[in-house]
């Protein structure tokens, strides 16, 4: 042990990239402040751990063995074999214990903080702590009077009521497709209002009215015939939930209805309050400009289609901003306006999106929260998790698998009606009882490859895989990695980029000056992003012929080659889309908002960049004020998080990398809208789906 040069091993890794910069700076600074030189090194591998997503470095995994320092510094050979051996020898809980710059329960202002198994940084174990408690506090039950739970029970018998004219379509195309036996009759009943105890039923009884319905009204004798004591809505019972609770989550996979729910539930939330006499703040947010736009786009339509009163729609908001602008953004300093002493004026929460949302931003919301505040989350919790440290999403809903308490059954059973909601005897936790994880997909039916082969990859199962891909679906197509399919999907996307450049062909441009000009401008602006965000290329890596930058290159030449771009290899040209990469308050522009770089028509025109902002407008910035930016024919899957494209084209890298998970890859193909390519090695898909991405942190234990 006392042989081995820490010191020496942390300048090692770091002239050869395994650490980075920043993580042997914090070392080198440790060392300074009296450290060791053990627990220097253990810090700097704590600051590349944080790097990579983990909020602490455990010393032990989930079997109690210890963690292998060299594998996670990406040492292999003689190398990994040294530093395992001085790893093991080395009493790391005394080392941590002894120091005077390591704090046991975060009390004092100590860089480090070690509970006993689990290594953080000061700052992350507060957040960590204080989100957990915050978290918890507002687990406890709204108390609902017996008046209250009929009243409200009504509302959302009324919101969630059943639309039978989804099943009387379902029943004529069967007869169409010669698919017309009491069977699939019985099956499409069970699929489409969500029956869960069929043997319950007289489907003798069911069938008559299905076989002499004339029109989709007719259906309705099935009120009496499937009570909604057999059947469970999840939608219904995520609305239920969070009228129970002031914290909520609702999960789910694309076209699950999560919008939709929450619309409902809004507007439960409103009558409620204005029963009370009282008219509800509420605010809707997401992490990215994106993921806004996209929010008010569909809670709007959402909101239109209720079957409630005009008035009652108007106290429903339908725009969306992003988590900064709601915080308020202070230039130049990581804080926000809005926190624990000067809160946020509003009564209700929404954030979509919120596997986005990392640890330190879930803190700063959850701590801006007024006392009385409600919280919804929406999110995919399978999709990728934060770019930032954490996990947050994911670690709440790991708490589905306990199930509801028997007293959040029995609350959700009166308010929805529904007898058969299974839930734990013994008491589950309040986390568990704020959770609802929506189980059914509107936007896929049976006949869809995306939805299918989405159901395969999150199983990880590559048989399951393999069978999608034989069922010769429409809307999937699969390529084996070669240079021909590699040019035909170049060739693919030239086809589709067209499209958005031929509206920005200088004739069909107004000109600036001349009657409305710069409106026009705006306006073809918008028709020009509306038409790109309709198709793109997602990649898994960013370097090389497979990855962002590789691909950005082949796609311009591609385009530049059918004279469609001319870039006289100047960074910024006429037509030219690019992606922020770096928040810039000031400006209004945020990390993934997607720009399109135009020429003003006539002598002398300038160039500039036009953006969407998520209310709908367009703004205008000349190019060398935009933020840090990159070209956007292609993108990151991570990038692509909160956007949905009607065509999605993704590429995986030819070799393995740890890189390729199956979170990755669930992403990317649930962003596809209508039709999905995907250019990969099956063997490598099918291997990457068996990896799932494991975030170290110790908030499910916090919460439990």
């Amino acid at each position: 042990m006392s042989d081995f040069g820490w010191s020496k091993c942390l300048q090692t890794l770091a002239d050869k990239g395994n650490l980075r910069q920043l993580d042997y700076q914090f070392a080198r600074w440790m060392l300074e402040q009296g450290a060791s030189e053990p627990l220097a090194f253990i810090a700097a591998l704590l600051s590349s751990e944080l790097g990579k997503g983990h909020i602490c470095l455990p010393l032990h995994d989930s079997q109690g063995q210890a963690i292998d320092a060299a594998q996670k510094l990406g040492l292999y050979a003689d190398a990994a074999l040294e530093l395992r051996s001085a790893w093991l020898t080395q009493d790391w809980p005394a080392e941590l214990q002894q120091s005077p710059l390591v704090s046991a329960d975060g009390n004092q202002a100590l860089p480090l903080v070690f509970d006993g198994n689990r290594l953080y940084l000061n700052r992350y174990w507060h957040y960590e702590l204080h989100l957990s408690e915050r978290l918890l506090s507002f687990g406890t039950p709204v108390s609902l009077k017996p008046t209250d739970v009929q009243k409200l029970s009504e509302l959302l018998d009324h919101l969630f009521a059943r639309d039978y004219s989804f099943l009387f379509s379902a029943l004529k195309q069967g007869q169409v497709d010669g698919k017309d036996t009491q069977v699939v009759r019985q099956q499409k009943v069970c699929d489409m209002l969500d029956v869960v105890a069929s043997d319950q039923l007289d489907w003798q009884a069911i069938d008559q009215v299905l076989t002499s319905a004339q029109r989709a009204q007719d259906l309705t004798a099935l009120e009496q015939l499937v009570p909604a004591s057999v059947c469970v809505n999840w939608q219904k019972v995520a609305a239920a939930m969070a009228l129970t609770r002031r914290f909520a989550v609702i999960s789910g996979g694309p076209g699950t209805g999560k919008t939709t729910t929450v619309a409902k539930l809004l507007a439960a939330l409103v009558e409620q309050s204005r029963q009370m006499g009282d008219t509800p703040s509420i605010k809707l947010v997401a992490p990215t400009g994106k993921a806004a736009a996209r929010l008010t786009e569909s809670i709007g339509k959402a909101v239109e289609s209720l079957p409630i009163s005009p008035e009652l729609k108007q106290q429903i908001p339908t725009e969306s901003s992003t988590l900064h602008r709601l915080l308020g953004v202070i230039p130049g300093s990581a804080e926000f306006r809005h926190h624990h002493y000067n809160p946020l004026h509003l009564d209700i929460l929404v954030i979509d999106e919120a596997s986005m949302v990392d640890l330190s931003m879930m803190y700063k919301v959850v701590d801006a929260l007024p006392k009385h505040g409600r919280l919804i989350l929406l999110g995919d919790k399978d999709q990728l998790s934060s770019v930032e440290a954490g996990a947050v999403l994911g670690d709440i809903c790991s708490f589905h698998a306990l199930g509801y308490s028997a007293e959040q059954g029995e609350r959700l059973a009166k308010l929805t009606g529904y007898q058969s909601l299974t839930y734990q005897q013994g008491g589950a936790s309040h986390i568990a009882d704020s959770l609802c994880v929506l189980q059914k997909s509107y936007r896929f039916d049976a006949r869809s490859g995306i939805g299918q082969l989405a159901k395969a990859v999150n199983a990880g199962d590559g048989a399951k895989i393999d069978a999608v891909y034989q069922q010769d679906f429409s809307d999937i197509e699969h390529f084996a990695l070669n240079s021909q399919h590699y040019n035909q999907m170049i060739q693919t996307l030239v086809g589709e980029y067209r499209r958005y450049l031929e509206c920005l062909k200088p004739e069909q441009l107004p000109i600036i000056g001349v009657d409305n000009g710069q409106l026009g401008l705006e306006n073809a602006a918008k028709q020009a992003l509306n038409r790109f965000n309709q198709c793109r290329l997602l990649c898994a890596i960013r370097e090389g012929d497979f990855g962002v930058s590789g691909l950005n290159l082949r796609i311009e030449k591609a385009l530049a080659a059918r004279r469609l771009i001319h870039t006289q290899d100047e960074l910024w040209y006429h037509g030219r889309p690019i992606m922020v990469t770096r928040n810039d308050h000031g400006l209004g522009l945020y990390n993934g908002d997607i720009g399109i770089c135009i020429r003003e028509p006539g002598e002398g025109g300038r160039l500039k960049v036009y953006f969407e902002q998520s209310d709908g407008s367009i703004k205008s910035v000349l190019p060398s004020r935009v933020p840090e930016h990159e070209t956007a024919f292609a993108m990151t899957i991570h990038k692509s998080q909160g956007s949905e494209f009607d065509f999605t084209l993704m590429i995986l890298p030819p070799d393995f990398t740890p890189l390729v998970t199956r979170e990755l890859i669930y992403t990317g193909i649930t962003r596809a809208k209508k039709r999905l390519a995907i250019y990969a090695d099956i063997q490598l898909m099918k291997r990457g789906v068996k990896i799932r991405t494991e975030r170290a942190s110790g908030l499910v234990d916090r919460l439990s």
